[in-house]
């Protein structure tokens, strides 16, 4: 891969609009294409394996279901595009909904993320290699990738300008409790701050895959079909050699229009909820029983918090700092805090109560606490398409969230909060440090848990043993040729840090095996 990402409102239009990309809600018949490369999904790993075979000369073809939408479309507001599936109770838990969100457009879910782009830490990579029988995917041997990755997106740490005090104060809370932590590293060209990174960026300034690796795919000869929703994979005898899509249209219904695309090899990169639901439903699960489960969600609470002093937590980028020093024990907390009508579930009462809290809006402030979970979850697919999805948190998962939200607290605390909302229905407020750190050692159930999965992974997951997983190192899929998977599915493990660095350059990885394995560019 090489080349910078393409800044330029004109560039990308331009692209956009080409005869290389096909609305998939404007075709009027149905279309047979061929490619030595077929890849579904266009996030952070379809998009990486795309760039990297393009640019070296093989043909590639990208199906997405969504839209490709640019920044001008983008944003909130009335007439904004719907970029998300709205998948908002993806697993119970004792009750508890937890909620996610998944990308349904050009760039995936890295349309709708904060820009962030971290490594996981190294002994989560080697415990893949020595417990999962991973190979050659240790911290030394992706590092190269990860050093790619930032030279040609400018990964760097946020700067001053758009940092913002909600991001202060934790650093802040951090320092006064003696935690350590640091700048998160962004990606993002001309970012102005304005918050909205979640919606989708206004100015394309945060490199998404729809304005950095999909152009430069693009431009380097691939096509891609938009608004094609990928209904089977085609198989005979022990390979895959294409897919079968459908069109659709702005709402998301079939047009009666077909898809079908032919190729050497098929990469699948829907993401851990949506690649083994594609696969299951194209009867591949017989014999496979890793195949959709191991599904982690990395369960996250969003803590609030009461001010003397002015916030204003919108302004600055969403996401700025994050503490470091309890990832050994699976726990991260950051800087996070969404657009206010996000933020105002998180706040407790009804009524006058809530009301009352919200008109301080300006005085709130938002942290956001992860953990790296134990429990794991299926996804099940029948032939028809009905999908389902099986999550449940472990006691210990309760244990430790439970002291990820106390510590988010207690450096509220630290930064001078008066009053802390710990995202707990029996607990709404904290008024002290003592209370913060008194949630540690608490009964609270499962279901008073207000939680959100914000990177679900893991669900084919990568063993070099077919016992031991779904995929193997090289993400091909146990006992079929020519079918590959790049996305956070192969993750044998939570990673803890946000993934999308880990999953560009593990795709990047597949990539360079798969070209070596190519006959001659076209």
């Amino acid at each position: 891969m090489s080349g910078r990402a393409m800044t330029s409102p004109e560039r990308l239009r331009a692209l956009r609009d080409s005869d290389r990309v096909h609305d998939g809600a404007t075709v009027q018949r149905d279309i047979s294409d061929r490619s030595q490369v077929c890849v579904v999904g266009t996030g952070a790993g379809g998009a990486s394996v795309a760039v990297s075979l393009a640019q070296r000369g093989h043909s590639v073809i990208l199906l997405e279901e969504g839209a490709y939408h640019l920044g001008g479309e983008m944003g909130p507001g009335p007439g904004a595009p719907v970029l998300d599936r709205n998948i908002s109770q993806i697993g119970r838990t004792s009750g508890t909904a937890i909620g996610l969100r998944l990308g349904r457009c050009v760039g995936g879910t890295t349309v709708l993320g904060a820009g962030t782009f971290e490594q996981p830490p190294d002994d989560v990579l080697d415990g893949w290699a020595a417990d999962h029988g991973v190979s050659e995917i240790d911290a030394a041997a992706l590092r190269p990738y990860f050093d790619r990755i930032t030279h040609d997106l400018e990964i760097a740490d946020v700067p001053d300008t758009t940092y913002g005090r909600n991001a202060e104060l934790l650093e802040v809370g951090a320092r006064n409790t003696g935690y350590a932590g640091e700048r998160v590293r962004r990606g993002a060209h001309g970012c102005l701050g304005s918050g909205v990174c979640l919606q989708g960026c206004p100015q394309d300034a945060k490199q998404a895959m729809h304005v950095s690796h999909v152009p430069l795919a693009l431009e380097a000869g691939a096509s891609l079909y938009t608004r094609a929703r990928a209904t089977e994979l085609l198989v005979s005898q022990g390979r895959a050699f294409g897919v079968a899509a459908e069109f659709i249209d702005s709402a998301g219904r079939p047009t009666g229009r077909r898809l079908r695309v032919v190729a050497e090899r098929v990469v699948v990169a829907c993401g851990a909820l949506l690649t083994p639901h594609l696969l299951l439903r194209s009867g591949l699960g017989r014999g496979r029983p890793h195949l959709g489960k191991n599904l982690r969600l990395h369960p996250t609470a969003r803590v609030a918090a009461r001010f003397s002093t002015e916030v204003r937590g919108w302004a600055g980028v969403p996401e700025g700092f994050v503490v470091r020093s309890l990832e050994a024990q699976g726990i991260s907390i950051r800087s996070h805090f969404p657009r206010p009508e996000e933020l105002a579930p998180s706040i407790p009462g009804f009524g006058e109560v809530h009301k009352e809290v919200m008109s301080r809006v300006t005085r709130l402030g938002a942290f956001a606490a992860t953990i790296r979970e134990e429990a794991t979850g299926t996804v099940q697919s029948s032939r028809r398409g009905v999908r389902s999805v099986r999550y449940r948190l472990r006691e210990s998962d309760r244990r430790r969230m439970l002291r990820a939200i106390g510590v988010a607290a207690e450096l509220a605390f630290a930064a001078g909060a008066e009053e802390v909302y710990p995202a707990l229905r029996s607990v709404p407020r904290l008024s002290s440090p003592d209370e913060a750190r008194a949630l540690a050692d608490a009964r609270t159930p499962l279901r008073d848990f207000g939680l959100d999965g914000w990177y679900p992974v893991g669900t084919m997951r990568m063993s070099d043993d077919p016992r031991g997983g779904a995929t193997d190192s090289t993400g091909k899929l146990h006992g079929l040729r020519d079918l590959y998977v790049a996305d956070a599915s192969l993750f044998p493990t939570s990673t803890g840090p946000n993934p999308q660095l880990t999953v560009m350059a593990l795709a990047l990885r597949i990539a360079d095996g798969l070209s070596a394995g190519l006959g001659a560019p076209l």
